[in-house]
């Protein structure tokens, strides 16, 4: 008989970190669950109830401690033969799986997997060979809903501790073994019509959830936990995916609670709680003079709290396509150090070549975006070839935290649109209208 698991504690994080930001959480509210129909396109047949399969049931131990990873390939390929099937992984488990992949196109449609109990990710270095991009994945599959109460833990500290001095000496020892690429939880790739609900995922090695060629996925009522101090744990990342909802979701991470990336359109998120992190980002774009190519993204009704950034789009020098219908409203931020930024000379190395050309940058609304910052409230810092166009603000009211800290007053550095006053601080940097001459798009770089 398999043993069950006891009260879970999570590895380098719990939930309850969230609360140690002192007394700014006390005004933020957590989105309440959703109610709301699905995203057009995302609604799931009922299951097949004579269809369901336990992981226990194709071997798994869920002890914790041996490894699981052939049962669910199992009963992965039983329950890919059914059509609406579930597949089941239950409650006071705890599962340790290595890298997995649930991998279609031959697989029925609209596959469920009931996620109740805990996944754990191997703590052993060999368990990940040279390297891999991600631990656990979906591909090529046409309906799959990920939801229950289940947690899946990447026990990622031992990733986030390799370059620290203090590390515990067992688990510095470890990390030199571990390979240096860091992997994703959760990937869906190829996949149409994918719904996840309910569910934590936690202390990934890097980024949490990823999609990437994928359509009509929804997010949401899950919530995703990192300490603020993790390294690259991005919450959820997109590329290359449209119709894209994500909704009354709580994010903690040490980066991007959402990254928008190159191939997205109609991208919804609301009702979305993030902190810490580094807020809502679109991009970097345009990496390696690439050509990116992101349209029609809404954030709204969300609280940011105790990031680096609130809601913010950047994009590498020599780059090249278009950010257009862009709208961000409704932003509640508590102790952001800079609650609106573009920044079109992104860096994250030493240093960066000067280039002219630039991902073109167009209709980016900014509307009620109210709280707390601790460094500069905006900063605009768009291309000199390529100005920012059609940036329209209204309703600004960003306070200082404390006086005591260093400000910075707005900043904006070819950027034009319009202000529509009265803003709190004034924004009397940005330009007028739109730009004399513009060179934005080439042939080459038009999307």
């Amino acid at each position: 008989m398999a043993r069950k698991k006891g009260r879970h504690t999570s590895v380098g994080s719990s939930k309850g970190d969230r609360d140690d930001h002192g007394d700014s959480r006390d005004n933020q509210l957590n989105p309440p669950p959703s109610s709301q129909p699905p995203y057009p396109g995302t609604e799931h047949q009922v299951p097949n109830p004579a269809a369901m399969f336990s992981v226990l049931d194709y071997g798994a131990n869920g002890d914790g401690v041996a490894d699981d990873t052939k049962a669910f390939e199992a009963a992965w390929a039983a329950a890919c033969k059914v059509e609406g099937s579930v597949l089941i992984v239950p409650a006071e488990f705890e599962f340790l799986v290595g890298p997995i992949s649930f991998s279609g196109p031959s697989c029925g449609p609209n596959i469920v997997f009931q996620l109740d109990g805990t996944i754990l990710a191997p703590a052993d270095s060999r368990s990940w060979g040279s390297g891999l991009l991600c631990w656990i994945e979906f591909t090529k599959l046409q309906g799959i809903t990920i939801r229950g109460s289940g947690v899946i833990e990447g026990r990622g500290s031992i990733w986030w501790t390799s370059t620290e001095s203090n590390a515990h000496p067992s688990d510095y020892e470890l990390s030199l073994k571990l390979v240096e690429i860091k992997p994703t939880a959760l990937r869906f790739y190829g996949s149409y019509n994918v719904t996840i609900t309910g569910i934590t995922i936690q202390n990934s090695p890097q980024c949490h959830l990823k999609f990437d060629n994928c359509e009509a996925v929804q997010v949401f009522n899950m919530t995703i936990n990192s300490p603020g101090t993790s390294l690259n744990t991005d919450g959820i990342h997109l590329q290359n995916s449209r119709d894209v909802m994500i909704h009354h979701t709580n994010m903690s991470c040490g980066d991007d609670c959402v990254s928008i990336q190159t191939g997205c359109t109609n991208i919804n998120i609301h009702s979305v709680d993030c902190g810490p992190g580094h807020g809502i980002s679109i991009g970097g774009l345009g990496r390696d003079n690439m050509k990116a190519c992101v349209s029609n993204i809404t954030v709204r009704d969300i609280n940011v709290h105790n990031t680096t950034n609130g809601v913010r789009i950047k994009t590498w020098q020599g780059g090249s396509g278009s950010v257009q219908s862009v709208t961000f409203s409704n932003i509640r931020v508590s102790e952001v150090q800079t609650p609106i930024v573009i920044d079109q000379f992104y860096c994250d190395r030493s240093s960066c070549k000067n280039q002219t050309s630039a991902v073109a940058l167009s209709g980016i609304a900014y509307e009620n975006i109210r709280g707390t910052y601790t460094v500069k409230p905006v900063h605009f810092a768009c291309s000199d070839a390529s100005p920012c166009s059609d940036i329209s603000i209204t309703g600004i009211e960003l306070q200082p935290l404390q006086e005591q800290y260093h400000m910075y007053e707005p900043f904006c550095w070819k950027a034009f649109g319009e202000l529509y006053p009265p803003t709190v601080p004034p924004i009397v940097c940005l330009q007028s209208g739109k730009p004399a001459s513009n060179r934005i798009l080439s042939d080459h770089g038009m999307c």
